[in-house]
């Protein structure tokens, strides 16, 4: 038993540093943020959800890009506008040099299961069809498009919202 609980402490020991690794890493590119960069390690660790506050030029989109790219994987943002739709995180549709109509994945999907961070700017101008696929993405990290099922690793994928 004794053994156990050395394996769990050793184990806890590990994530504790990995946790001050990722902190200091991003102290070093976005400065004077200590807290929100302290609150937004434990949302990660947490597999939690964000709603980041903050003023224009403050750093969120800096922060969240160096959190992609010290998760190891890709970063998409999106706008929020009333006139956005679900479809429209999902797919574009885009006339090619020839004048045929083709589609390409959209900022959900672009980076298929590597996108590390989704970054919603100005959540409340968008639509609830919208936030419905929103909530959809944070609570089954999963997505249904194309005939096909996306799925998100939960270690990894984090939707980041502003509003």
């Amino acid at each position: 038993m004794e053994q156990g609980i050395s394996t769990n402490l050793d184990q806890l020991e590990h994530w504790r540093q990995q946790a001050i690794t990722l902190e200091q890493q991003l102290a070093n590119v976005v400065l004077g943020q200590e807290r929100v960069i302290r609150l937004l390690c434990i949302a990660i660790f947490a597999r939690g959800h964000v709603l980041l506050e903050g003023d224009v030029g403050l750093g969120k989109t800096l922060l969240l890009r160096t959190v992609a790219q010290a998760l190891g994987g890709a970063y998409s943002r999106v706008e929020g506008t009333i006139d956005l739709m679900p479809a429209d995180l999902v797919y574009y549709t885009y006339l090619d040099e020839k004048g045929q109509p083709g589609i390409k994945p959209g900022p959900i999907l672009q980076h298929d299961d590597q996108l590390s961070i989704f970054f919603f700017n100005e959540i409340n101008r968008a639509r609830p069809q919208v936030h419905a696929l929103l909530l959809r993405l944070m609570a089954e990290r999963s997505l249904n498009a194309f005939n096909q099922d996306y799925f998100f690793p939960i270690y990894r994928f984090l939707p980041i919202a502003t509003k």
